[in-house]
């Protein structure tokens, strides 16, 4: 039998970079019906996303209900508003 073997995550935001990552590649490789735009859109819908770019200082600014192509995937602009402290 193998053992689990629990870390704590000492580089948080490396972690997240490569999870988010491992998403696009998986939605990309079974979602062949969505265009780059739409994958790009739909991390909006995502509620981790949007609370982690806030954990990490941003801020949503300005938001929209369509993309710029007219289509029903909401935008959110979001902008750095505080630097972010290295331990």
């Amino acid at each position: 039998m193998s053992k689990i073997r629990i870390q704590e995550v000492q580089e948080r935001a490396q972690l997240m970079d490569k999870l988010v990552e491992l998403w696009e590649v998986s939605v990309r490789a079974t979602h062949h019906f969505l265009s780059d735009t739409e994958v790009n859109q739909i991390k909006e819908y995502v509620p981790q996303a949007v609370g982690f770019y806030e954990h990490m200082g941003f801020q949503t600014y300005k938001r929209t209900d369509c993309d710029k192509e007219g289509n029903p995937y909401p935008l959110l602009y979001m902008k750095m508003m505080r630097e972010i402290c290295e331990k």
